[in-house]
């Protein structure tokens, strides 16, 4: 295994002596994609997975993560049933990105264009498009709209990245809200 990982990555992995030195190192959780549990479970795990789902994207947000592509197919369910993101390779800084309201078509061939009628330059998020990809029809996306429509809508992103810039720390947790000690 060490003479694969020396050939695999050598910029992040040597050998010294008898130790094995790992440079960079990620863990991830064995986890189950998002749109299989959903396929796989009853409607009451299904909503509480999608109803996670959008706390996970909001979470990230909160940290300055935009995870870029939010496909079911991209988080997934652990043991303890809490969704979690692992695809790494779109992430952006969300003050990085320009959250923009769609535009209104000019016509109603703008619309039947095979391009889009408006420019759209690199880091360009249009959140209003999200509903189409995010949730399937039917009671899953009714659950998750009402739970978390504001992830839908541009100025809740824009008011998330004024909160990162000013430097606001968001409480995020990683358990259920009934899981929480109570204040009294």
């Amino acid at each position: 295994m060490l003479a694969e990982l020396l050939h695999l990555a050598p910029s992040v992995v040597r050998a010294e002596r008898n130790h094995v030195i790992l440079e960079h190192v990620y863990t991830e959780r064995r986890v189950r994609p998002l749109n299989l549990f959903i396929e796989e479970n009853d409607a009451a795990r299904a909503e509480a997975a999608i109803l996670d789902y959008g706390q996970c994207i909001k979470d990230l947000a909160a940290a300055n993560i935009f995870a870029g592509d939010l496909l079911l197919k991209n988080f997934g369910v652990t043991r303890h049933g809490r969704v979690v993101f692992y695809d790494y390779d779109e992430l952006a800084p969300l003050t990085d990105c320009r959250f923009r309201a769609f535009p209104e078509p000019r016509s109603p061939d703008d619309e039947l264009a095979a391009e889009p009628w408006f420019s759209v330059a690199d880091h360009d998020v249009f959140p209003e498009e999200f509903v189409s990809f995010m949730v399937p029809n039917g009671p899953l996306r009714d659950a998750f709209a009402a739970a978390h429509g504001d992830l839908l809508q541009r100025d809740w992103w824009c008011a998330v990245q004024d909160r990162v810039r000013n430097g606001e720390l968001v409480d995020t947790f990683p358990y259920p809200a009934a899981r929480r000690l109570r204040q009294v």
